[in-house]
């Protein structure tokens, strides 16, 4: 490139500073510089440099029990999920380096997509690269302007993303609420577009939505239904198709968007629905169709784990257990929980703030136990929580080493 092109690419010069586009962050940069500044380990730097199995990892130089993947099921070292992979790797190579509506669909993409409509005994299945992406393309594409989203106040960033990049009115109502969520519904112009939006499992607080009764209202007042189940599937339900499933409603849900991030034990994210129109969504989603598709050895591994979730009673079992036995011993000594009962595999401990979270945090991982440290804007009503998220790889053992840690880091802090 010659001096003069090079100097007619560059910006002018303006007299003056304009406004740092990073400032917004300096409340937050603040905070987080504060809470270091007083020698606390950083919550939200942890390293895992080895991996062991789905409930042990060597964190920061610990060996450390993993209480905070969203590993519900353990698949993450499943052989049968690892063997898959490791061939689909060898026979189609690393990365397909294309859309799925040009060079990206394998014949893993569509194995995929096959198990999960046998899995929920639906007629289509759509896959994504994140969970996040298919919120986002199946929110933005099915509900835009003109049209209106009525859905949780705690609903997940992803599907907040979704409405905001789809332009529909947006029409939140208070937390589980049946009669907000009517009221609103009430209000809606006579022959517009209705979506209600709700979760099975709401993974802040871990607790479940009363579907049967929400998506029954939902369907008095003419509106599709779509339930994010993206913390229930593979646990929740005989099946394990999640909380719809479980309370008898599936059948009236329109969309269902899952993972493949936490049951499934890979990278992923997918919609089954049984509509008619439902495969259209595969031209006319921009965050399907303008992203590469994911590698044939996630989609492998994602297939199998599928495959043999619909046959995991016993690790469904064995996980409502432990979820049950957490919740009721971390209640007995005295930490108050974002639930009166064990709802999932999420147990809520609620921090009397920030600072003490992270102190209680750091008790934790220093005693061999990794849980999330979640602080608002995420979480709701401004609580700091510890979230423990359960694996059904842990052992009645692990559970009760868990308690003790919890119990130590309690006491050495004052929570408790």
């Amino acid at each position: 490139m010659s001096e003069g092109i090079s100097q007619a690419d560059r910006p002018a010069v303006l007299e003056g500073e304009g406004r740092d586009l990073f400032s917004k962050f300096d409340p937050l940069i603040a905070m987080r510089e504060g809470l270091l500044a007083g020698g606390v380990e950083d919550p939200f730097n942890l390293v895992m440099e080895k991996v062991l199995s789905p409930t042990r990892a060597i964190c920061n130089g610990r060996e450390t029990i993993l209480l905070g993947t969203y590993n519900y099921m353990g698949m993450t070292f499943d052989r049968d999920v690892i063997e898959a992979g490791k061939q689909a790797l060898t026979e189609f190579g690393s990365g397909t380096t294309g859309s799925r509506v040009l060079n990206g669909t394998y014949q893993g993409h569509k194995e995929v997509e096959r198990a999960l409509c046998e899995f929920y005994a639906m007629d289509h299945a759509m896959v994504f690269s994140t969970g996040y992406q298919a919120n986002l393309g199946i929110i933005s594409t099915i509900a835009g302007k003109g049209d209106y989203i009525v859905l949780d106040i705690d609903s997940h960033a992803s599907i907040w993303d979704g409405c905001k990049l789809g332009d529909a009115e947006i029409v939140p109502f208070k937390h589980n609420d049946i009669e907000a969520m009517e009221k609103r519904l009430r209000r809606i112009p006579e022959g517009a577009g209705k979506l209600v939006i709700l979760e099975g499992v709401y993974s802040m607080l871990g607790d479940i939505a009363p579907l049967k009764e929400m998506v029954a209202v939902a369907k008095r007042h003419g509106a599709m239904v779509l339930v994010d189940e993206a913390h229930s599937m593979g646990f929740i339900g005989h099946h394990g198709r999640g909380v719809a499933e479980d309370q008898g409603c599936l059948e009236d849900v329109d969309f269902v968007i899952g993972t493949f991030s936490k049951s499934v034990g890979t990278v992923g994210g997918f919609c089954v629905s049984n509509h008619p129109k439902f495969e259209i969504l595969r031209l006319v989603c921009r965050p399907y169709v303008f992203t590469a598709s994911l590698p044939p050895s996630v989609v492998a591994t994602a297939a199998m784990s599928i495959r043999k979730l619909m046959h995991g009673s016993n690790k469904r079992a064995h996980l409502w257990e432990n979820s049950k036995t957490l919740h009721q011993g971390l209640k007995a000594l005295g930490f108050q929980l974002g639930t009166d009962e064990p709802q999932s595999a999420i147990i809520a401990v609620i921090m009397p703030d920030l600072e003490r979270g992270a102190m209680m945090w750091e008790a934790l991982i220093k005693g061999g136990l990794y849980v999330n440290l979640a602080r608002p804007p995420a979480t709701p009503a401004n609580m700091t929580l510890l979230r423990c998220s359960l694996c059904a790889e842990h052992t009645e053992q692990e559970v009760q080493t868990i308690l003790g840690i919890f119990e130590q880091a309690g006491k050495a802090i004052g929570i408790i």
